[in-house]
């Protein structure tokens, strides 16, 4: 793996991509969940709001680094609630 330059964050962020990704497959095995229509305008399921929720923190943080000099750290947390959010009530 050295043609790629892993670093800690770089490290991190996929290592918790990828428990998100088992943990949410654990639990789909666990408990199937079904359809279910929240403020979103769609039926969804776990899954789709997980990957709706990714897509739209990978989203964030780019617009975040092009238009503003915040930290990405807020971004990250902003994120992570926004992620909760939609998965609790999305």
């Amino acid at each position: 793996m050295s043609w790629m330059a892993w670093t800690l964050p770089t490290a991190s962020f996929f290592v918790i991509i990828a428990l998100i990704l088992v943990g949410m497959s654990v639990w789909q095995t666990v408990s199937p969940g079904h359809q279910r229509k929240g403020f979103l305008p769609i039926s969804t399921t776990r899954g789709d709001r997980l990957f709706i929720g990714l897509l739209a923190a990978a989203y964030a943080h780019l617009l975040a680094l092009a238009l503003t000099g915040w930290p990405l750290w807020i971004v990250t947390l902003v994120c992570v609630a926004g992620l909760i959010a939609l998965l609790k009530w999305g």
